[in-house]
């Protein structure tokens, strides 16, 4: 597959969904779903230019190393103290990929309206907390340190997950008072479906084919766990890793649920290749 994906024989989006179906992740488990990079960080001009390196993301950095003046990260780990001694130190509290992600990106999509509507008691969660833009959703990202989502694959191909075609009362929103509807789109893209398409393009363009190595190296490679996982700011709370947690050692039922529980809500990192 590797060979492949050099000689171009297979696109970027082919050789992201054979690594993560290599590394355990599948459609069928929200807490291992298929993960993808933002690959722009234009989502404001009229037009999208692929040919200029300053529209795309810096693809050899975390999510939340992606504002220069951001040192949070930093700080938590190197002043992070467990008294126990059970919890290593880690950069990041939440993670790029869970259950909970997957739902907000595909609450217009059934069954995900469904189970969004479990996980909040019956209702839709607040307007101002639901997908609801992506040029929002990008700045988000960009002004919470907290928040470290990447994408997932529908962000490529499926344009109807950005439409409300189903008719969801989905709310308000706070300061506009806007009703959530469909999701707005950057300028540059005229509809759903062109969205995809030069969402697609940009991933097949020749900056993302020369610097995608550097986001799968982060999250699928040799900078996923250990000291180049720490040179890189890239060290997630210990239970998201593989082999981290040994559930069968816990005798205790409540502890292993709770652990379990735990482990589904923050996400899990793939395995590494």
């Amino acid at each position: 597959v590797f060979q492949k994906w050099v000689n171009r024989e297979i696109s970027n989006f082919d050789y992201l969904i054979q690594l993560n179906t290599m590394a355990g992740r599948t459609y069928n488990d929200l807490a291992q779903y298929p993960v993808f990079p933002w690959i722009l960080r234009d989502y404001t001009s009229e037009e999208l230019d692929l040919n200029n390196p300053a529209v795309f993301r810096d693809l050899s950095k975390p999510i939340e190393c992606l504002v220069v003046f951001r040192k949070i990260s930093f700080f938590r780990y190197e002043n992070f103290e467990d008294p126990l001694g059970m919890i290593d130190k880690f950069h990041y509290g939440t993670h790029y990929s869970n259950a909970a992600g997957v739902m907000h990106y595909l609450i217009r999509v059934e069954p995900f309206t469904t189970l969004h509507i479990q996980l909040q008691s019956g209702r839709f969660d607040c307007a101002d907390r639901q997908f609801h833009s992506i040029p929002a959703t990008w700045q988000a990202l960009m002004d919470n340190p907290n928040d470290v989502k990447e994408l997932i694959p529908e962000f490529f191909y499926f344009p109807e997950f950005l439409e409300n075609q189903n008719g969801f009362n989905l709310g308000q929103l706070q300061m506009s008072k806007e009703v959530v509807n469909d999701v707005v789109l950057p300028k540059w893209a005229h509809s759903p479906e062109d969205f995809i398409y030069k969402h697609r393009k940009a991933l097949e363009s020749e900056y993302v084919s020369a610097h995608l190595h550097e986001w799968i190296d982060l999250i699928f490679g040799y900078k996923q766990r250990g000291p180049a996982a720490v040179e890189a700011l890239n060290v997630f709370y210990y239970c998201t890793y593989e082999g981290a947690v040994d559930l069968d050692a816990l005798t205790d039922e409540k502890e292993r649920k709770a652990l379990e529980g735990m482990i589904n809500n923050f996400g899990q990192t793939p395995c590494q290749l």
